[in-house]
């Protein structure tokens, strides 16, 4: 208090010296009021505001507290933070992106900086007898007997992120750097945009808000999706029940980055938060998704047609896979979205403590569709946090046939992981519709950058690939991969992950029994 009151005290003794000045000797002094006379208003009037104790109690230094919070986190990820420390991705995780997408040096100097004998380090077990892969372009073909225009689907691309969560300038690059490199690039839930028709093949992703196929009751809408679905660029559709970081919650666009177009293309009142309901309207049982999936895949032309969803109640999906049995309708891919998964806006308990992480996601979806017999009918996509090749070999060998990448994408962008995406204010321009920022981000620079950042992925995942000679990707297994899982035991994500089940081997449609 002695402190307050001290400068309290000489913020008013200079103010009544200037004045004292300018009264005596010449007016002139009184310019001198500019800075000590604003502060000692502003010291009187936090002195009798309620809203911030701190300010009342510290009229002028209060401010300091509140200057450095709102830099701490620039602080942190530019001075205190080592090169393995940040969240959701650190440092060594964005370089590796920016590097490739760059097509800049790449390799790493002096050793590994992780310990590895931390609990939950990751490692894959190569071979003395390496092999070689000619082809770096790594494929699945999507789409089971039911379908007449399967998709050849690369098996590193776009995640769903909608126009509006991003700018017209980052759709626009993805866009035509997955035409340069021919990968897909899913929507997202916001529709499809004119920036995402720049020569990229496209996942249409619908969502409970069934924008840019709804009608004015926000009820899914037969003739624009018949319109929209048929379209030679839409190459499959997705449904997405839930996404890992909201599970359950539904889509959030912001007042801010609702603007006039983005409403147009949505279908919505512009200037106003636009909330996607939890749950779709069209269905309300495993039975009823099921034929609304036969629907979806007939008003396309028969396009591959599939779900995304983030797993909570295992039963749930138990339940979907009996339907699919009974009724004999098998969608032609599943997106598995881990709880870790990222997106621009949701509420802080929905992000850290809703859904199942994704390797044990993957797993049981994984296990069961093959206990059901339907996992030579579904190919499996995934997401969530997969930026390099080691990242995409893991969730290969635990089942799935293709990856989604949602911020890694970005950073080939330009994002910084300024952690701004929900204020409308991301520094680069990646996620935001302020013009000003979004203007920043060059198309004809970034588009390049997105597509060699997919090449070189590929290409490092074919180089881990040939160290331990998986020839295939179905020759990928989970007995190669391990995890540290205690301060002695290490273990084979086989063992982890389908101890109880048998092996999986390598089409990945069927488990072999084994003595545990």
């Amino acid at each position: 208090m002695a402190v307050r009151k001290l400068i309290l005290i000489v913020i008013v003794i200079t103010n009544l010296v200037i004045i004292s000045f300018g009264i005596i000797f010449t007016p002139k002094w009184f310019w001198l009021l500019l800075i000590p006379f604003p502060l000692m208003l502003l010291a009187f009037y936090n002195s009798t505001q309620t809203r911030h104790a701190i300010l009342r109690n510290y009229p002028i230094l209060g401010y300091f507290r509140f200057f450095f919070e709102a830099i701490r986190p620039e602080m942190r990820q530019y001075f205190w933070e080592s090169d393995t420390d940040g969240r959701p991705f650190n440092r060594r995780q964005r370089s590796i992106v920016y590097q490739r997408a760059k097509n800049e040096r790449e390799t790493v100097a002096f050793g590994m900086q992780t310990d590895p004998q931390t609990i939950g380090n990751e490692w894959v077990a190569h071979s003395v007898f390496p092999c070689h892969i000619e082809d770096h372009d790594l494929r699945t073909m999507v789409g089971n007997e039911s379908c007449k225009q399967p998709y050849n689907l690369s098996v590193f691309n776009i995640s769903a992120m909608s126009y509006g969560a991003l700018s017209k300038t980052a759709i626009t690059a993805l866009n035509k750097g997955a035409a340069l490199q021919n990968f897909a690039h899913n929507t997202g839930e916001g529709g499809i945009s004119p920036y995402h028709i720049s020569g990229g093949d496209l996942i249409w992703q619908i969502g409970t808000g069934y924008f840019g196929c709804r009608n004015e009751m926000g009820m899914f809408d037969d003739e624009l999706f018949t319109e929209k679905a048929n379209r030679p660029y839409v190459k499959m559709i997705e449904l997405k029940l839930s996404q890992g970081a909201k599970p359950g919650h539904g889509g959030i666009l912001p007042a801010a980055k609702n603007t006039p177009e983005v409403a147009a293309i949505r279908h919505v009142v512009p200037g106003t938060d636009v909330m996607s309901p939890p749950a779709h309207s069209a269905f309300k049982t495993a039975e009823e998704m099921m034929h609304f999936i036969q629907k979806l895949r007939e008003l396309s032309g028969y396009k591959p047609v599939g779900f995304k969803i983030c797993i909570g109640d295992k039963q749930e999906f138990v339940d979907i896979c009996n339907a699919m049995m009974t009724l004999q309708i098998f969608p032609d891919f599943i997106a598995i979205d881990g709880s870790e998964g990222g997106t621009g806006a949701a509420p802080l308990e929905f992000t850290d403590n809703l859904g199942m992480p994704l390797y044990d996601a993957l797993s049981f979806v994984t296990t069961t569709l093959i206990k059901f017999g339907l996992k030579k009918h579904i190919k499996l996509i995934v997401s969530s946090r997969i930026v390099t090749g080691f990242d995409l070999l893991k969730v290969i060998a635990l089942g799935a046939d293709a990856c989604y990448s949602a911020r890694g994408m970005m950073f080939a962008l330009g994002c910084i992981q300024a952690l701004k995406c929900n204020e409308d204010s991301c520094p680069v321009g990646v996620a935001t519709q302020r013009p000003h920022l979004y203007k920043a981000l060059d198309v004809q620079d970034k588009y390049v950058r997105v597509a060699q950042f997919h090449r070189n992925t590929l290409r490092a995942t074919v180089e881990i690939m040939e160290a331990c000679g998986f020839k295939t990707l179905d020759d990928v297994n989970a007995e190669k991969f391990f995890r540290k899982v205690d301060n002695i035991n290490t273990l084979s994500f086989q063992d982890i992950y389908f101890k109880n089940t048998g092996k999986l081997v390598n089409k990945r449609s069927t488990f072999e029994s084994q003595e545990i």
